[in-house]
């Protein structure tokens, strides 16, 4: 790991003196990659300067202890040499963190859907209610939310849900999110005060550009209908809906958000290829990764990764064992306390394996 460091460091020292020639400050693009770089590697070569400077005092003390002082200032030194072992450790943990792989999709925009599984118009409504909590978590992040295709049920709910959440870093926060999502409350249309179970179930996948997946136009069907649902005045009006077959997986893509035919095609042609790319990188990377299917499950109550109970106000995380009592604030986009946990357990997963 060291030897990776060092080279990092050197590679950094490299990147600061390039930054100030003149060949790069005359061209925006080479300086803007090099920038990227150098900001990049950045937060590792200041945490192995930090290692290496606790590791100096740590040295240091080690030598004093050897040589004969006074009973005093030997207690001094033994307490510097046993905090700076400890930091030593903690940093070395840092270390790694920061040396592993990064994801590339981490900083994309994501697809998201979300579909009522098991529980009827109750499970529409809780689909409605993931949204909205969504919603406002992006609105909190300065993120810009985006309808594609919505099939709702006139009475609140929500069948099915395909939307966009726009900004830097949107993926790497949201992409824990895709599995089955279970509510246990009472319904209000419930007059005997039953407690209910229903389920959602949420798909997080990051949209990629044109040149990150093949796409041949010509095996896409594409049609026009027009649009149906929620929408406004110019719902079944025009044919401005979109729907694209791409016939080799028989994958489908609705869209009929936008009034336009032509924003239409584009947003469903971004939903297609993001569908594309999550498909052939799971096909690649069968051992490691999980397909869409076994993301979002079945839809059935016994599958789920998390659970949303009204009349103890909880919220439980059954993959990281994290319960909270804070129901309505997490419903209101207050999940930063889970997605760090999430976010930490990976990170945490990821160095046990890579001592083993």
């Amino acid at each position: 790991m060291f030897n990776k460091l060092k080279a990092v460091e050197n590679k950094y020292e490299e990147l600061t003196q390039r930054l100030t020639a003149p060949d790069v400050l005359g061209d925006s693009d080479l300086y803007k990659k090099i920038a990227t770089e150098h900001a990049e590697i950045a937060p590792i070569v200041e945490k192995y300067r930090e290692y290496k400077h606790a590791r100096e005092a740590h040295d240091e003390a080690r030598e004093l202890l050897g040589t004969n002082i006074d009973e005093d200032f030997k207690a001094l030194v033994k307490q510097e040499f046993e905090e700076s072992a400890e930091k030593m450790q903690f940093i070395e943990i840092e270390l790694k963190r920061l040396l592993m792989p990064k994801d590339p999709n981490d900083n994309k925009n994501v697809i998201f859907e979300i579909r009522a599984g098991a529980g009827g118009e109750e499970a529409a409504l809780f689909a409605a209610v993931l949204f909205r909590m969504y919603s406002m978590y992006a609105e909190k992040h300065r993120w810009n939310v985006e309808i594609v295709d919505v099939n709702d049920t006139g009475i609140g709910g929500i069948k099915e849900i395909v939307f966009t959440v726009n900004g830097k870093g949107a993926y790497s926060r949201l992409k824990f999110e895709s599995g089955v999502h279970r509510v246990q409350r009472v319904p209000t249309i419930e007059t005997g005060g039953r407690i209910h179970t229903s389920t959602a179930t949420v798909a997080v996948l990051p949209e990629v550009d044109d040149v990150e997946v093949e796409l041949n136009v010509n095996d896409v069907e594409v049609d026009t209908f027009r649009s149906s649902g929620a929408g406004g005045q110019h719902i079944n009006k025009t044919e401005s809906a979109i729907r694209l077959t791409h016939k080799p997986t028989g994958i489908v893509v609705t869209c009929q958000d936008e009034k336009s035919q032509l924003k239409n095609k584009e947003q469903a042609f971004k939903v297609l290829r993001s569908k594309l790319y999550e498909k052939y990188k799971n096909e690649q990377e069968s051992e490691v990764a999980q397909t869409r299917k076994s993301q979002v499950g079945t839809g059935d109550r016994s599958e789920r990764i998390r659970t949303y109970n009204y009349t103890q106000n909880r919220v439980t995380d059954h993959r990281i064992d994290l319960t909270l009592y804070k129901l309505e604030m997490i419903l209101n986009g207050d999940l930063e306390e889970i997605i760090d946990a999430l976010i930490t357990g990976d990170e945490s997963a990821k160095l046990s394996a890579g001592e083993e």
